[in-house]
């Protein structure tokens, strides 16, 4: 029998491989960042630098400043200005206190009851920002007026008393004492704690606090092991933005307080614009960063959450 088999097939030349698609586009996030990292070099990065070596120069302003890596300019502005820098993270967190007891529940507030007026009640929140931080600033030393109805009611209530035995007023006088400065510092940085608040509160589900009803919970209990633990975050937020600028506020402190209520900002300030000891206004502030930095870090790991609003 014979046997057929088949023809080879024809050969043909190879076919050229293809190449993979290019991901063209896998560098467009990269040039969409450029813009802000460039932002950040040239106003934060390089800033911080120039004020870096400016701690550990000597000179003055007429012969001139030379890099000598003075490191004891640390040493001295800290021994000489400490009770400022206690007397900064007082008032920032008496401040922050403050406001997250008065921030709390009108967050609440707007998060689960105010309904239809919710808008308005955030427009009121955010309305001190239409006007100047100054000015926001000035109006209290009107309401804190000797002689002022504020004043005479605090005296008709003898809560000036009880102030003036904690240390925090002179007598029947409010203005350029501690009380004043807290005051101003909780009124202008209020809505950086209310708004955190109202956007971490506003996130937690409805159905846990029906669970939490369903299963005979108490309001108090709710709140203490629903509402508060799940609005951690925005508090974390708040007080970070609320404690943060307040530590380096001088703005309420050169309006509202007097030579014996200064911040460490206002130490700052005088430093570089009046005395112009340049060495020393720099390490002020970068010890300044330290210690809120080293707070800071400390504070978030202690909260136990990482979830920033």
């Amino acid at each position: 029998m014979a046997t057929v088999t088949e023809a080879p097939p024809p050969l043909t030349p190879n076919a050229p491989e293809k190449k993979p698609p290019r991901k063209r586009g896998r560098l467009v996030p990269y040039w969409l960042l450029l813009p802000g990292i460039l932002w950040l070099v040239v106003f934060f990065a390089l800033p911080m630098i120039y004020q870096a070596s400016t701690s550990v120069q000597t000179g003055s302003l007429e012969e001139g400043y030379k890099v000598t890596w003075h490191f004891a300019t640390y040493w001295d502005a800290l021994s000489d200005y400490y009770p400022q820098f206690l007397r900064s993270v007082l008032y920032a967190g008496s401040a922050t206190i403050l406001c997250l007891v008065l921030g709390y529940p009108l967050a609440y507030l707007i998060a689960f009851r105010a309904g239809r007026w919710r808008n308005l009640i955030m427009i009121l929140v955010i309305a001190p920002f239409f006007t100047s931080f100054l000015i926001r600033t000035l109006a209290w030393k009107t309401i804190l007026a000797d002689g002022g109805p504020v004043v005479g009611a605090l005296n008709t209530l003898h809560v000036l008393d009880v102030t003036s035995w904690l240390g925090m007023t002179e007598g029947d006088r409010v203005l350029a004492t501690p009380l004043a400065v807290v005051c101003g510092l909780t009124y202008n940085f209020l809505p950086f704690m209310i708004l955190p608040l109202y956007t971490s509160l506003e996130r937690i589900d409805p159905r846990l606090h029906e669970a939490a009803n369903d299963l005979y919970a108490r309001p108090v209990t709710t709140f203490r092991k629903v509402t508060f633990p799940l609005s951690m975050p925005g508090v974390v937020s708040g007080t970070l933005l609320t404690f943060i600028p307040a530590a380096g506020d001088y703005v309420n402190a050169d309006l509202l307080g007097s030579t014996d209520t200064r911040m460490v900002g206002n130490v700052i300030q005088t430093q570089f614009l009046r005395i112009l000891d340049y060495p020393t206004a720099a390490a002020l502030s970068f010890i300044l960063m330290a210690a809120i930095l080293v707070m800071v870090t400390v504070y978030i790991r202690r909260s136990g959450t990482e979830d920033l609003v």
